[in-house]
């Protein structure tokens, strides 16, 4: 009988969806945290072969970031649009 009545009230649904919400940023967050310590460990490596390639590894930073947010926003759709 609960069964029944979660599924008429939409609250399976809700559930359903936070936990989607949930995991979209949270591969979101963990794709980005792997990929920003690989750039840094690189760049910690050319720079300590080759001191004047300072500055380039914040462009890897900011686009790995960006994926962040796409997943943010992806999932923020889904929960909303679904």
């Amino acid at each position: 009988m609960h069964i029944l009545l979660a599924a008429t009230t939409g609250d399976v649904t809700k559930a359903g969806k936070a936990i989607g919400l949930a995991m979209g940023v949270g591969l979101g967050a963990l794709g980005a945290g792997i990929g920003i310590g690989n750039i840094f460990a690189s760049m910690i490596q050319s720079v300590a072969r080759q001191p004047e390639l300072r500055g380039i590894q914040w462009l890897g930073f900011a686009l790995t970031e960006a994926v962040v947010f796409y997943g943010l926003l992806g999932s923020i759709l889904a929960y909303v649009l679904v």
